[in-house]
């Protein structure tokens, strides 16, 4: 740890998005302890990458927390233990409030007993719903179309009232579609079960899936697919290291959207794949998925204004690329 750089624990950082800005946070020097119940996260790439303090427990537990935050000095917290499958938290909303808000709420509560008032969030475009407008600022009005998304903008509120209440300072990134691996291929994306498009083309290319699903050719866009903003995994925890330091030089609570502000349809996304695999991949037309919205592009300049975000990989295909790179060492 280099000198001056504090302890920040991470909840969820055995996870895709967690993990990535762990080695961000070591690299930078900070002292890091992750928090993971291990439901989704991988043990694995805790020991053998991050190789940090790793504390095998849920955010529901008081005790754990207020022992944790009693024998360290945490400077902040980062959050990233959430539950994030939108099907499944229409079919089993319960488990989604209960992790996502109720979970969120006692490790507030333990942050506020031990007098912990930095916390960065891990929020989604979610909360958004079906845009009015195209880029997304910050202040296009909040209408989530399922649980999981109503569950992040409960927490966003929390977080709001904390700071007027306790003085507790949040950052808030909604993140559009996060994808890619590190570009060394020490970490990426696995997930059980996969939903992103990125991880199935490419999980199809490798032979693992028969064929490629695009759900609605009819749309009111270019190709007639679905068009999404996809931000690389590492800009994404570039973006959490600025959001840290942000707020550990003073900064105010703040809310900022994490996306290219360019987004690519799904056929340009499997287009770019059989380019960077050399493999044709099958696809397989179905009808639209109720509730996907044609186009979701997030606006970044907040972001970039503010925090002195810069995106390193906003071309499809380098994003393509570090995700086929880690793909092929993780099925060998």
């Amino acid at each position: 740890m280099s000198p001056g750089k504090p302890s920040i624990l991470v909840t969820g950082g055995a996870g895709y998005i967690g993990s990535h800005t762990v080695l961000a946070l070591k690299q930078a020097g900070y002292d890091v302890v992750i928090l993971d119940n291990l439901v989704y996260g991988h043990r694995d790439l805790v020991e053998q990458v991050l190789q940090v303090e790793l504390i095998i427990g849920d955010t529901s537990d008081r005790a754990l927390l207020d022992n944790l935050f009693q024998s360290r000095n945490f400077a902040a917290v980062m959050h990233f233990s959430a539950y994030a499958y939108v099907g499944e938290s229409v079919t089993d909303p319960a488990k989604y409030y209960r992790n996502n808000v109720v979970g969120t709420l006692v490790l507030l509560e333990a942050m506020q007993a031990a007098s912990i008032k930095k916390f960065v969030f891990s929020s989604t475009c979610a909360t958004y719903g079906v845009p009015d407008v195209v880029p997304i600022p910050e202040n296009h009005p909040q209408n989530p179309i399922n649980p999981y998304g109503t569950t992040k903008l409960m927490v966003e509120r929390i977080l709001a009232d904390f700071d007027v209440a306790y003085g507790l300072k949040s950052v808030r990134f909604r993140y559009f579609n996060a994808a890619g691996a590190h570009p060394q291929g020490l970490l990426g994306e696995d997930h059980n079960p996969e939903t992103h498009l990125i991880p199935l083309v490419l999980l199809t290319a490798l032979g693992k899936r028969e064929s490629i699903s695009i759900f609605g050719t009819d749309y009111p866009t270019p190709d007639g697919t679905c068009i999404r903003d996809y931000i690389h995994v590492n800009d994404l925890a570039d973006a959490h290291i600025l959001g840290l330091e942000y707020l550990l030089k003073g900064g105010e609570s703040d809310v900022f959207n994490l996306g290219n502000g360019q987004g690519f349809s799904v056929r340009e996304v499997i287009a770019a794949a059989e380019q960077v695999t050399g493999l044709t991949i099958p696809i397989v037309e179905c009808d639209r998925r109720p509730g996907d919205p044609p186009s979701l592009i997030g606006s970044g300049e907040k972001a970039r204004k503010i925090l002195g975000w810069q995106p390193q990989y906003p071309d499809i295909k380098d994003i393509v690329t570090h995700a086929w790179q880690w793909h092929l060492g993780r099925h060998k």
